[in-house]
């Protein structure tokens, strides 16, 4: 959320600090700051504050409690209650005439929309004030009335419409707005000029004579009734919709806005009248124009709930030695509304604090404004059960042993295709359920090995791979083992899992054959009944002499074989010299995968790796590159490719 310091001076008598002042005061106290630019910032606001937060308002509000410095005035929460919700405002509806709009609802999604038409308005370039106050936060000026609805929505946090009303049917002079589910197959053409094809339910606002979509509800405008310089009746719109429905029509869509922003975020419903009476101030202010009616469709009015903490519950949460004076400053510097009984306090927060429903909300409260660093004495809670070093250091001796047997250690992820544990919602739809075990994801594994396996191993040798990690049960988890192998030419010999099962015998002892689960390529063991802490406790690892190291390219090797049948009695070393020679700079790897005599000759089978570190190696230079090979090994006396 990008604020200026600007922009919340409006809301103080007082000077505010510097803009860098700000940013540490907010870091210390609320928000981490993404950056700072002259006299901006860009506040990270967490979801857990996105509701009330999202608005210059809602940080010039904590900036308020944790300055200690009094607001001017208070758009949500006015001196005079009564006259701050829109439609209660006499003065400035009058004449009101309610038969003007209509709205008709057909989603339970739409928890309130209230609708105003606006006559002779003058659509025009905006004044200045207006134009740098969003230029300040990256916004672009469009004209005077859309550029009001986004100074209100970055002010209060409120998102809001205007629609032309000579764009839709006027019956009787009477303007319908329908909120209604998308059809099948409905599309609507935005204010970008994107068409876009709705998903079955996207809620929609409507004309509701015609039927015809004018905007995506919560999202974004539609280009049916945009607002343009010969418009002169406007009908805006303040509305609260259901934030899981607009997060999952802008996901659906990939368009996401910043009404999109704020409204999956919950805001509370009470705003919409706020914001209504603020955007209808500043239209007549800069464009002119007079209100001539209005609907506010409200069906359950959201009351918010008390919270009680104690000055006991505050201290031994934090650690700290508060008093109850210093806890009723916090909740007086917030202009919260509470009851005091002895040392206990029950708080009704405003209507925009969404985020305080237990009383640990206003212990963090308290915390974050009198300062973490006061809170000098804190602890962290004892711990029940000293942690078992001994377990690691007996799954560090596993993992010693088969690192010695030339296994590399791959961990995958906890998802898997099928299990007894399904997810409500998982993070990949194709892998719904936690893993039952670790075999699939090892066979995965062993597969993305095998790509790139030529690079790194010869023909002849195996891709192994182990995991150790935690599978998932209804009713319990275990601790399991996985092994993979398998050879990139040929079959693995049944005496690799032989190996393997023998150095994992020499670190826990017998296994016991019902622990053991084989298929394919995959070993799996469950390592629960095995005394882990007890393991190899005589196991002395041996060192692993590592290969010199090699880059890699970023760009894809490519793979070739040559096969030559030379004169009984030559070595390996004559047939690798030439093909090395001819094969130039590119061969990154070359590997005999096959040799064998017949009558007298004798043949041998090589594998070559080439890559490039620049680009993407083509056809035309592999097939030159074993041409060159070819031509020279056939050269050769007594020697023929095959």
């Amino acid at each position: 959320m990008k604020v200026t310091r600007t922009w919340l001076q409006n809301y103080f008598e007082a000077p505010l600090p510097s803009a860098a002042e700000l940013a540490d005061t907010l870091t210390f106290h609320a928000f981490e700051i993404e950056e700072v630019v002259g006299d901006m910032l860009d506040v990270k606001v967490l979801p857990n504050r996105a509701a009330d937060s999202l608005s210059h308002r809602g940080i010039a509000r904590e900036l308020s409690a944790i300055l200690g410095v009094p607001f001017k005035s208070d758009p949500l929460h006015p001196a005079n209650p009564e006259k701050g919700d829109t439609f209660s405002v006499a003065e400035k509806v009058s004449p009101f005439s309610l038969g003007t709009v209509e709205v008709q609802i057909a989603s339970t999604k739409v928890r309130r929309y209230s609708a105003a038409l606006l006559r002779g308005v003058k659509v025009g370039p905006s004044p200045e004030w207006l134009k740098s106050a969003l230029e300040s936060v990256g916004q672009r000026s469009i004209n005077n009335v859309v550029d009001a609805t986004n100074f209100v929505m970055l002010d209060l946090g409120q998102p809001l419409h205007a629609f032309d009303a000579a764009k839709l049917s006027d019956m009787d002079g009477v303007y319908k707005i329908g909120v209604r589910g998308s059809k099948e197959n409905e599309k609507i053409t935005t204010l970008t000029g994107e068409e876009y094809a709705l998903p079955p339910g996207t809620l929609l606002i409507t004309d509701a004579a015609s039927d015809a979509a004018i905007g995506i509800a919560g999202i974004k405008g539609g280009k049916a009734a945009e607002i343009t310089e010969a418009t002169t009746d406007i009908i805006l719109e303040s509305a609260s919709f259901d934030a899981t429905a607009v997060r999952k029509s802008a996901q659906a869509l990939k368009l996401f806005t910043d009404a999109s922003t704020r409204y999956q975020n919950n805001p509370s419903a009470e705003l919409v009248g706020y914001g209504m009476k603020a955007i209808l101030d500043l239209i007549v202010k800069v464009a002119g124009g007079e209100v001539v009616g209005g609907v506010d469709v409200y069906p359950t009015k959201e009351v918010t709930g008390p919270v009680s903490v104690s000055l006991a519950q505050v201290n031994g949460r934090l650690g700290s030695s508060f008093t109850p004076e210093e806890v009723k400053s916090v909740f007086d510097r917030f202009g919260f509304s509470y009851t005091q009984e002895g040392e206990a306090f029950t708080v009704t927060p405003p209507f925009e604090r969404r985020d305080l429903v237990i009383a640990e909300d206003l212990v963090e409260e308290v915390a974050q404004i009198l300062g973490f660093e006061r809170i000098a004495d804190a602890q962290l809670p004892p711990l029940t059960t000293a942690p078992d070093q001994a377990i690691f250091r007996g799954i560090s001796r596993i993992k010693d042993a088969f690192t010695e047997l030339g296994y590399s250690e791959v961990s995958t992820q906890s998802f898997a295709t099928t299990g007894e544990v399904i997810l409500a919602n998982p993070l990949d739809n194709t892998k719904p359920a936690l893993r039952p075990d670790l075999t699939e994801n090892m066979q995965d594994a062993l597969k993305r090995g095998a790509s790139s396996a030529p690079r790194l191993l010869g023909p002849a040798d195996k891709l192994k791979l182990f995991e150790i990690g935690t599978v998932f049960m209804k009713d319990a988890e275990k601790l399991s083992l996985a092994l993979g192998y398998t050879q990139l030419i040929g079959k693995a010999s049944p005496a690799v899992l032989a190996e393997a099962l023998d150095a994992l015998t020499n670190v826990l002892g017998a296994i016991p054959d019902n622990a053991i689960k084989a298929g394919g390529e995959v070993v799996e063991v469950d390592l629960t009944n095995f005394d882990l802490a007890g393991a190899g406790q005589s196991y002395a690892p041996r060192a692993v002499t590592l290969g010199a190291y090699r880059p890699f390219s970023i760009y894809p090797f490519a793979l070739r074989d040559v096969a030559v049948w030379t004169p009984l009695g030559t070595e390996q070393s004559e047939v690798e010299e030439i093909i090395l020679k001819e094969a130039g700079e590119l061969l990154a790897r070359l590997d005999l995968f096959d040799r064998f005599e017949k009558e007298d000759r004798l043949s041998f089978g090589f594998r070559l790796v080439f890559e490039a570190f620049d680009r993407t190696l083509t056809d035309v230079e592999l097939t030159e590159a074993m041409s060159r090979i070819a031509g020279a090994l056939n050269s050769q006396a007594g020697f023929t490719v095959r």
